[in-house]
């Protein structure tokens, strides 16, 4: 008897996998409001080896238009906002002592609605993903029974869960990329 629940059990991770991708591509997606996650993808030179920002300060907005740093090592301060600079996240590092304020620039409308494209260009490409994984996962069931390793009732039933698989990740794509889209349209 083939193993099945192995072929949903990865089936699963494997499209769990590609929402979470989404989620963060998504919280990459510059808003307008101060969000840490903007940061994510800085890299410092911390001596001689590029450290991620959060490794090296702690981050937080106290307000929606600003993100703070406090860096921990007061040395590399410099290197810390020249790094947030360098990061092309169109975002001007401002130093005020030890700390360093990121103000968050208003979107434009235009902008705005660029950016909400974009989420839904993402979020389409982790479905056409979700929908690969079903069609691999199907192909093993469906060459199972072909092997005479599954009978034509449990091959139903297994495809019949990986569908539901397919909706409820496809579902939760669309609830994700729609709650950008509504972060992103309004102020």
């Amino acid at each position: 008897m083939a193993d099945t629940k192995a072929i949903v059990h990865e089936t699963e991770v494997r499209m769990k996998q590609a929402v979470e991708v989404l989620e963060r591509d998504l919280r990459h997606i510059r808003t307008g409001r101060a969000d840490v996650g903007l940061l994510d993808q800085v890299r410092v030179d911390y001596y001689g080896q590029k450290m991620p920002l959060h490794h090296l300060a702690t981050l937080s907005t106290p307000d929606p238009r600003t993100i703070v740093i406090a860096v921990w090592d007061k040395s590399m301060v410099e290197e810390v906002a020249r790094a947030i600079a360098a990061a092309d996240l169109g975002l001007n590092p401002v130093r005020d002592g030890d700390i360093i304020k990121v103000p968050i620039p208003p979107l434009s409308e235009e902008r705005r609605q660029e950016l909400a494209k974009g989420a839904g260009k993402r979020g389409e490409e982790a479905k056409v993903i979700v929908r690969n994984i079903r069609r691999d996962a199907l192909e093993k069931v469906r060459k199972l029974q072909k092997d005479s390793e599954l009978s034509e009732d449990e091959s139903k039933r297994v495809q019949a869960e990986i569908q539901k698989l397919t909706e409820r990740y496809s579902a939760r794509l669309e609830e994700l990329v729609e709650g950008k889209k509504r972060e992103l349209t309004t102020l």
